[in-house]
């Protein structure tokens, strides 16, 4: 695509199907995964291992980041031998996780004393969207910045949006993600009633999926639920991490309480690593009342 040398830290399944698509829109990618086998597959595409975050810094103009939860992103950034531990200015950072907006202010406020720019770059979609480049990035931060790198976003997604100062792009994404939650509960309640009413899961999943209550979300998950069976596109414990973020922003709508109790509980109850679609198990277990 270009000169400019990307960095990309943090290789889980989504990050992966990220560096894979930039790779095969011709751009240059060095990576860096704390478990060096997670490398494996972006290398033999093209990707340049580095041998420490420092490095990776040094070699990349822009440098993307996507870990797990809040305390893995402060350790990426600030920890003794993170991104900032040796950075030079004038790059630029984008984290693409899913974090409170306190700790993308917190990131956007140690980036900039060390002369570099800051974007949080969330993502709506998952792992599928993530291999065919068409997941929505919910953007915040400088307005500058983000027109350097949405030629990279482009790439990544079908569609970018910068929404404003940084936390609005965070916020964008816990508010997302309780509307997922919603209607992944919704959808499981749905069938579930039906069922104790004696009608068929296949049917009743016919009628949401002809009808105007269709979306992605039902459409996608109807095979999980009919073969019960809950590969991890998305794993529970992620969206049970995402609405304790919501929480402690302080939301109080109606509905948020009782979904954000079923899904610690379908967590606890050792679902974590199951697709958040699992909420459909508990619940057929008899536990979310």
């Amino acid at each position: 695509m270009d000169t400019v040398q990307i960095g990309w830290v943090g290789l889980g399944n989504m990050g992966t199907a990220i560096v894979q698509n930039l790779l095969k829109n011709g751009c240059s990618v060095n990576v860096y995964n704390r478990t060096k086998e997670k490398e494996t597959a972006v290398v033999q595409a093209g990707a340049r291992s580095q041998e420490s975050m420092q490095q990776l810094v040094h070699n990349s103009s822009i440098v993307f980041t996507m870990v797990s939860d809040d305390a893995a992103v402060k350790e990426v950034y600030s920890g003794e031998k993170g991104l900032l531990s040796h950075a030079p200015g004038g790059k630029i950072f984008v984290d693409m996780s899913t974090v409170s907006p306190d700790t993308s202010r917190y990131l956007a406020e140690v980036c900039n004393k060390s002369g570099n720019d800051f974007l949080e770059a969330p993502v709506s979609g998952s792992v599928k969207p993530a291999q065919e480049g068409t997941l929505i990035i919910l953007c915040g931060g400088p307005v500058e910045a983000y027109q350097k790198v949405k030629p990279y976003f482009d790439i990544i997604g079908k569609l970018s949006l910068h929404l404003g100062e940084n936390g609005k792009g965070s916020s964008a994404k816990l508010a997302i993600n309780y509307f997922l939650a919603l209607n992944l509960q919704g959808l499981a309640e749905t069938v579930l009633f039906a069922q104790d009413k004696g009608v068929k899961m296949e049917d009743m999943l016919t009628i949401i999926n002809e009808g105007a209550l269709a979306n992605g979300i039902t459409k996608g998950k109807a095979a999980s639920i009919v073969n019960n069976s809950f590969p991890a596109a998305f794993a529970l414990k992620h969206l049970a991490k995402d609405l304790r973020l919501a929480d402690g922003q302080g939301i109080q709508t109606p509905l948020f309480s009782p979904v954000l109790h079923t899904f610690q509980q379908a967590l606890q109850n050792g679902l974590g690593e199951e697709d958040v679609m699992a909420i459909f198990k508990y619940l057929q277990q008899g536990k979310g009342s």
